[in-house]
């Protein structure tokens, strides 16, 4: 199995590594859009900052390839609200993928949120074998809005989308690659399909 994940300016793309590894996967990390293209799952992880990524696709002309695949794709954390349709973080436009707008957190606790927290409401095979109220791990200033896509809800400061899925297009907003035994299981789902 040929598993890619999207080289891009974000971080994170070694511990992504490492879980893949840990499943015996050895993925491939590349911004070649035919070798993107090619693999048979893709994923698009992140940590960072909204515009100077979407930058960084457009100048490649990812931004383009990465709306075509067609094969299970998996976007994690920034990777997730950049698939949106727009953050207001620096006020950038995004993939839309998922038509739904990416909000900073109300200043009313501590942000980033960041650490263990619950995720509810699940409704995708990528969650299957996931327990409601299930421990994730996040790290994030903004987040998804809930919307039809939504196959899973977190509660900080307000409810938002853990994750999200249409068609063969994924995205959590928490780190599988950081969320132990729970995390492993959801990286395992969507390596099946």
């Amino acid at each position: 199995m040929k598993v890619a994940i999207v080289k891009y300016n974000a971080g994170n793309i070694q511990s992504v590594m490492f879980a893949l590894q840990r499943l015996g996967i050895q993925p491939i990390v590349t911004n070649d859009p035919e070798l993107l293209r090619q693999a048979d799952k893709v994923i698009f992880p992140g940590v960072g900052e909204a515009s100077s990524a979407m930058k960084y696709l457009k100048e490649r002309n990812l931004h383009q390839v990465l709306v075509q695949l067609k094969q299970p794709f998996l976007g994690i954390c920034l990777g997730m609200q950049l698939m949106c349709s727009h953050s207001e973080e620096n006020d950038t436009e995004c993939l839309n993928i998922f038509p739904l707008a990416v909000k900073k957190f109300p200043p009313k606790e501590k942000v980033p949120h960041t650490g263990w927290n619950t995720v509810y409401n699940l409704g995708s095979p990528i969650l299957k074998g996931i327990k409601e109220n299930e421990y994730l791990y996040f790290v994030h200033s903004y987040y998804a809005e809930l919307g039809i896509e939504t196959i899973g809800t977190t509660d900080y400061i307000l409810p938002f989308s853990a994750a999200l899925q249409k068609d063969n297009y994924f995205g959590v907003q928490f780190h599988p690659e950081k969320s132990g035994v729970a995390g492993a299981k959801i990286l395992e789902n969507f390596l099946k399909f």
